[in-house]
């Protein structure tokens, strides 16, 4: 609940509010921080730690958790921890809601129900961008496809891992076995570290099944701009567009991962340093008001400086989004229980019009052209069909709903529904006629398959009723110009059940009974053309209400198509807003006083819109305000996040480059970014990509609109303490991309000498075996270096780096090489090293064996 929207931000489940609450989503949004809230700070998950359950730690006297559970297999836990007691796997709320909804046949509900009671089996993703990912797949296939091997009901043996049939070229795995089942017998304790290594390597990622679907269906291309939402699936995209490309080169595109959490964008960030990109930016927004940097916004048509002309974008759009917005997460209870006990109708009615935000936005940012994908983990349709129906209302003919029935046919998956109702406080309605007056701002028409609203009267007092308002605008059946509808409160017949006639069996149901896994749901959206816009002008007139209590709304015909950036903000329950400034009165249709967020809301400066922006004199920095209330900073716009400085220090760049012999092909100059303003005192120095440089130099000239928390890849470091004509040396996500173009502080190792090296970190120049490689060393400068593994024990005239090369960094001392690996990568290259040269490494392991012993005692 938590993969192109890194815009999309899952809310805890602890924090989703249902219906029986007295705030709407929007509010909640609302209070968490305002996007232009400049001089204090966005209230974040942190904050609501104190009022936040621990649904992982029962209490005893905990009335619910009394009630009878699935048994737990896990003995252990329960004697050592008598007050602990097993997730009650129950919830009649649920069962009736989702046998109401028909989301499965009557004739599999059991079967469904107790697939959903089961645990989840451990699935992961082999990393395909990853130098090894041949030898992990052989692995899989030739040791543990044979040695974990399990005993069916009929005593045949049942494979315990296999590769999922519907992922491409056999880089995802499911198992049997939970993870729990992983982590606890001793039977699979050596599968168990090999994945544990791995995943913390990067080499594969650990991620549930369904999961990776979305992001199949984007049809991702290596040069593709892809806006994702962060976790295992900006992972999975950055897999993508780095699969195809050479050692040292990088791909043309880019991923942006968003999210409104801090804590998250850093998990991401932690997350993705096993990727060693340089094609990766990480933004804090809000999804639904994440700005577009549109430079024709912010210096108007023909005045645009020279170095604005010369950039090739002028807007930051799209070519991939995927859309994975927050939602219930009622998909994911066989991996969290928890959510058995807290589910109810309410959290999928809270959370409709969130997702429309969201999903509108995304389609903003979208090229003509391009493709979003729309997911949720969630079974309801309220936050799946009932979404795609409203967007698709919305779109008209600028979007088009895919089939996609036919790619990864081995993938099982069911249609959308045509069918659903809606309850609110428990009660069943069929379409939007029946929905009481005092709840029309919680339930909205675009829940209901049809999209039919109702809209007041005019001038017929309190005794005036709401008119049913047709797909094309007009009225229906009318008495004297006024539509009219039964009094919910007086007795009626019982009206058929609604239907959309929208094509929205084009989406994708996997329930999990279908293959075992999780649920999830998935819309994939084709952009025709730009997205039409209706304006809507809110009148208000203090002390006049409408005969309900609302405000009342004048609507505008549809004026125009526009751009991305121009597309207008819509409220929690659907209601398209108009552009205003922040001191003009705006009043939501709800009855909320609320004012209309812009499309770029961090524009917002105590309470007036800046005007003109130009860049700063330097030309170092991002711009600054020239009129307004007050300037926005040169550096670090943002509270809380380190600024972004392109690193064009001539010396030390040039330093750099001598130092290392760094050809001229490599695109250096102008790639080097720092997040630093103390230039002389730069500690590190981060590679980005071309992609990623254009848009970082739009965002600059476009006044910093992207908050952004970590870009590019850190490719230099500076070394404390050491006197060197280099004082940067090479970190090791840096080595594999700088590799094939440096032709200095290289040298190549025997797959002995490699080994001595990770086995003791530190050797000096005379105990090295081979004396060739003890001969070159000592000639390199002092400094850091590369040490390549000579795998064939080859003569080499000149280096030679492919796919399958191995180096890492080391640090060239007086009198010895220092391996500067981090523990991690030295245990996965060990094993690596048991591939290679097996026989000669041991022949001259016997032969040094006096050598060998005194280094071992001296480690």
């Amino acid at each position: 609940m938590l993969t192109p929207f890194t815009l999309f931000f899952p809310l805890p489940p602890s924090q989703i509010l249902s219906s029986e609450r007295n705030f709407s989503v929007f509010e909640f949004a609302a209070a968490r921080g305002k996007m232009g809230g400049r001089g204090r700070s966005r209230t974040q998950r942190k904050h609501f730690a104190q009022s936040r359950e621990n649904n992982w730690k029962y209490s005893k006297n905990d009335p619910e958790q009394q009630q009878n559970g699935t048994a737990d297999n896990n003995n252990n836990r329960e004697n050592s921890n008598p007050s602990w007691k097993p997730f009650v796997t129950q919830n009649i709320a649920f069962e009736e809601y989702y046998k109401e909804q028909g989301i499965v046949p009557p004739e599999e509900w059991n079967t469904f129900m107790d697939c959903l009671r089961s645990e989840l089996p451990a699935a992961f993703r082999i990393n395909s961008s990853s130098q090894c990912y041949l030898e992990i797949q052989a692995k899989l296939e030739n040791d543990f496809m044979k040695s974990l091997q399990e005993e069916g009901t009929d005593g045949s043996e049942v494979v315990a891992i296999r590769p999922l049939p519907w992922y491409p070229e056999n880089l995802a795995w499911q198992s049997t076995f939970s993870r729990k089942q992983l982590r606890k017998n001793k039977i699979l304790e050596r599968f168990h570290k090999f994945l544990k290594l791995q995943n913390e390597i990067g080499n594969i990622t650990r991620q549930e099944a369904v999961s990776m679907v979305p992001p199949l269906f984007l049809d991702v291309r290596p040069d593709d701009f892809i806006l994702d939402t962060p976790g295992s699936k900006t992972f999975q995209l950055l897999e993508m567009i780095h699969h195809s490309a050479e050692p040292g080169s990088l791909p043309g595109g880019m991923v942006l991962a968003n999210d409104v959490d801090v804590q998250r964008c850093n998990l991401l960030i932690h997350q993705t340093k096993r990727m060693s990109t340089a094609n990766l930016i990480v933004t804090n927004h809000e999804a639904q008001h994440f700005p577009s940097c549109h430079l024709n916004r912010t210096y108007g048509e023909g005045s645009e400086p020279q170095e604005v002309k010369e950039l090739n974008i002028d807007q930051l759009l799209f070519d991939r989004v995927l859309c994975d917005v927050p939602c219930s997460g009622d998909g994911t209870l066989r991996k969290a229980p928890d959510i058995w006990r807290r589910w109810n109708a309410g959290m999928g009615n809270g959370l409709h019009g969130l997702q429309v935000q969201i999903a509108m936005r995304g389609l903003s940012l979208l090229k003509v052209g391009g493709r979003m994908v729309y997911s949720t983990c969630s079974m309801n349709p309220i936050e799946n069909e009932a979404v795609v129906a409203e967007i698709l209302r919305r779109c008209g003919g600028s979007v088009e709903l895919i089939d996609v029935s036919s790619e990864l046919p081995q993938l099982v998956r069911r249609p959308g529904l045509k069918k659903w109702k809606v309850q609110d406080k428990g009660m069943w309605l069929t379409s939007y006629n029946e929905v009481h007056d005092s709840r029309r701002a919680a339930v909205v028409p675009g829940m209901f398959p049809s999209g039919k609203g109702y809209v007041d009267a005019p001038q017929h007092g309190d005794d005036a009723r709401r008119s049913q308002l047709p797909d094309n605008g007009s009225n229906g059946h009318s008495q004297n110009g006024v539509g009219m509808v039964q009094d919910p409160a007086t007795p009626t017949t019982i009206l058929d059940e609604e239907a959309s006639t929208l094509p929205l069996e084009r989406c994708m149901r996997i329930v999990p009974h279908d293959q075992n896994s999780g649920a999830f749901f998935i819309a994939v959206f084709h952009k025709l053309s730009p997205l039409p816009v209706t304006q809507k002008k809110h009148c208000y007139q203090p002390g006049k209400t409408t005969s309900t209590g609302n405000f009342q709304a004048q609507s505008l015909p549809k004026v125009k198509d526009i751009n991305a950036d121009e597309v207008e903000q819509v409220d929690s329950v659907g209601n398209q807003l108009s552009e205003v400034t922040m001191g003009d009165a705006d009043i939501l249709e709800n009855g909320n006083d609320e004012a209309t967020l812009d499309t770029d809301p961090s524009k917002i400066v105590e309470g007036k819109r800046p005007e003109l922006i130009k860049p700063s004199s330097d030309g170092k920095a991002g711009p600054e305000l020239v009129t307004g209330s007050r300037k926005l900073q040169m550096r670090g716009r943002w509270r809380g996040i380190d600024p972004i400085l392109f690193y064009h220090e001539e010396a030390a760049v040039g330093q750099i480059k001598a130092f290392y012999g760094i050809k001229e092909s490599f695109p250096f100059k102008g790639h080097l970014i720092v997040r630093n303003t103390d230039i002389d005192h730069v500690k590190r120095v981060y590679y980005v990509s071309k992609s990623v440089k254009e848009v970082l130099e739009l965002n600059f000239l476009a006044g910093e609109q992207l908050k952004i928390a970590a870009v590019g890849l850190k490719m230099f470091e500076r070394q404390k303490d050491v006197s060197t004509e280099c004082v940067f040396r090479i970190t090791s996500e840096g080595v594999p991309l700088l590799l094939p173009h440096i032709t200095k502080q290289i040298v190549y190792a025997s797959p002995v000498d490699f080994k001595l090296l990770l086995q003791y970190k530190s050797i000096k120049f005379g105990d090295f075996v081979d004396a060739e490689f003890r001969e070159k060393a000592s000639k390199l400068q002092f400094g850091c270096c590369a040490v390549i593994l000579n795998k064939d024990n080859k003569t080499l005239s000149e280096p030679q780096v492919d796919a399958s090369t191995i180096a890492i960094g080391c640090w060239r001392g007086r009198n010895s090489i220092t391996v500067m690996v981090i523990a991690l990568d030295i245990q996965e290259l060990l094993e690596r090293m048991l591939t290679y040269s097996e026989e000669d490494s041991d022949s001259l392991l016997l032969e040094n064996k006096p050598l060998i012993a005194a280094l071992s005692r001296l480690s």
